[in-house]
Order: structure tokens, then sequence, then C-alpha cells
């Protein structure tokens, strides 16, 4: 089963998409902040981060900075899930290695799961072509 953190400030959101990430089949854990999910990050090394902006304590950039410095964690896959989209930002996030990018205000939860399927499911057709 994959592994998935879900590091999100927003509380109804968060248990929102941790109910429909679940009833799709994957581990979800949470974190409500960027210190409490880089900590876990690093802890489970999950084979995906579904990762917010603005949050307190640490910001989304600082958390995906500190994971591409750590060894261990360094090529964990991260979809941005933020209210922010300014094209600044997702050059930046770009640099960052972001995996993809979904604006809050404008997806449904299940485009978030969409996307989800669809990056595991390009991933086993990289694995089953070698």
């Amino acid at each position: 089963m994959k592994r998935i953190i879900l590091v999100e400030d927003e509380q109804t959101l968060r248990e929102m998409l941790e109910r429909k990430l679940k009833k799709s089949g994957y581990e979800v854990e949470t974190a409500v902040d960027g210190e409490e999910g880089l900590g876990k990050i690093k802890e489970q090394k999950p084979d995906l981060v579904l990762l917010d902006i603005v949050m307190p304590k640490m910001d989304g950039f600082t958390v995906m900075e500190e994971v591409r410095k750590d060894e261990t964690v360094s090529n964990t896959p991260i979809i941005i899930v933020s209210n922010s989209g300014q094209p600044v930002e997702l050059d930046r996030a770009q640099q960052l290695g972001v995996k993809d990018w979904i604006i809050k205000t404008e997806f449904d939860p299940m485009e978030v799961v969409d996307m989800v399927d669809r990056y595991f499911k390009s991933l086993d057709q990289v694995d089953s072509s070698d």
C-alpha cells in the first residue's frame, strides 16, 4: 500500500482529503503544519507528499528545501495543494522538483485523488518497462 503524507493546516480540507485518499486505498498520515510534516516525512519516508504552501511554523517552500537537503528523503515526490498559484511560486516549486500543483479554490477533492492515482500509475509503467 502506498503511503502518503498530507501536510495541510486547514482542518476541514485535511480531513476530507484524508478520507477520500484512504477510501481509494492509500495509507495516509496527516500533519497540521510544516514542522510536523517535515518530521513525518523524514521519519516515515512516504511514497508521496501532498503539501500546502502557506502554513504556520514552517511554510511549504521551507519544507521542500529541507526535504531536498536530506539524502534519505531528497527524492520524495511532492504535489502542492495550495490556495496560492502565483507564477513566481510555481517557478520556485518546480525548481524544488515538485511533481504537480493543484490550486485549492479551483478543485474538487476527487481531483487530488485522481492526480495521485495518475502519478502512481505513471510510476508503475516506468517500473514495468525496466
